[in-house]
């Protein structure tokens, strides 16, 4: 979320004070790999001790790396990757009140676009010592942290798939597409849901429930509700019942950003969701949370932790240069 509904929790305060953990993941897209991580050794380079660089091993979650910096007593914990690592370093901080601090080296960087974080790597590390540290609200999902978006139905589906594209044909914008193709084309039915929003509850027949907690990436798709969402609720969108053709014509409608709201999907507003299956039988457990998917048990509840993250971010000044723009 890019909004500051968690605002006045607590007062900003200077990012630069204490020590400095960078957590890079090595694979992430645009700057990923060695170069990210020679031109973070520059910056470093000089600081001493109270600031060093960590690559996230294969096999250990960034929630988990952050934890273990936190331990050690680092007051500035930085992701360094794209909204995956983001989220996950943000999992391991939430509620903590440590600083966190954001490099963007993915492909969308949906989080730290909403909140001003300059694209270039050089200028980001810039950031970590001119910044300053302000809460930021984050979502839940049965109590497993979101910043962008969770979802149930088709759209965990078409990742499910996708990983085992990519472990036969490898990664590619080919694999992807291709990947997208199969799950429509395997697709059954809908499922019969109940979404409840803020206590009122609808019965719906639906192939993809998408809950939205950024208003930028909203925006960036040309989607409905980012005014909602920066008062501090989720946008839900419900996709109306359909056939294999009417997906395909929706994730089309979505890439165009051509969708419209009360034809092409069903908006919901508010700030706690409650997802479950209509008629008590859980045959859905597959959700995705910021492009992560994983199994949980429904019935789904997803709340908003207000202030719960401590991120630094441009000052006041700065800020409204940097305006995100879609």
């Amino acid at each position: 979320m890019d909004g500051t509904a968690g605002a006045d929790l607590q007062q900003a305060v200077p990012a630069g004070a204490g020590p400095l953990c960078i957590l890079m993941n090595p694979g992430s897209g645009r700057e990923g790999g060695d170069g990210a991580a020679e031109t973070i050794g520059a910056w470093l380079a000089g600081r001493g001790d109270s600031a060093e660089l960590r690559l996230i091993p294969p096999g250990t979650s960034p929630a988990d790396a952050a934890r273990a910096a936190a331990r050690e007593g680092f007051a500035t914990i930085v992701a360094a990757g794209g909204d995956g690592t983001v989220g996950g370093v943000a999992a391991g901080l939430a509620g903590t009140g440590l600083r966190m601090g954001l490099l963007p080296l993915g492909t969308f960087n949906f989080f730290a676009r909403a909140n001003g974080i300059p694209e270039t790597l050089p200028e980001a590390l810039t950031l970590l010592e001119t910044g300053r540290a302000e809460p930021r609200d984050a979502a839940f999902v049965n109590g497993r942290l979101f910043l962008n978006n969770a979802s149930i139905g088709i759209y965990p589906r078409i990742l499910l798939d996708r990983e085992r594209v990519y472990r036969r044909w490898g990664r590619s914008r080919i694999a992807a597409y291709w990947s997208v193709v199969r799950t429509v084309a395997g697709f059954r039915r809908s499922r019969r849901l109940k979404v409840t929003v803020d206590g009122r509850a609808r019965r719906v027949k639906t192939p993809l429930v998408f809950v939205a907690f950024n208003a930028y990436q909203l925006e960036h798709f040309g989607l409905d509700g980012a005014d909602r969402v920066r008062r501090g609720e989720f946008a839900v969108f419900v996709a109306p019942d359909c056939g294999r053709f009417g997906l395909l014509r929706f994730a089309l409608l979505l890439l165009v950003r051509g969708m419209r709201r009360g034809k092409d999907f069903e908006l919901l507003c508010g700030r706690e969701v409650v997802i479950d299956a209509a008629d008590g039988r859980h045959t859905d457990r597959l959700v995705a949370r910021d492009g992560e998917k994983e199994w949980i048990e429904p019935p789904l509840t997803l709340t908003i932790g207000a202030g719960a993250l401590n991120v630094i971010v441009p000052a006041q000044g700065e800020a409204a240069r940097r305006e995100p723009r879609p």
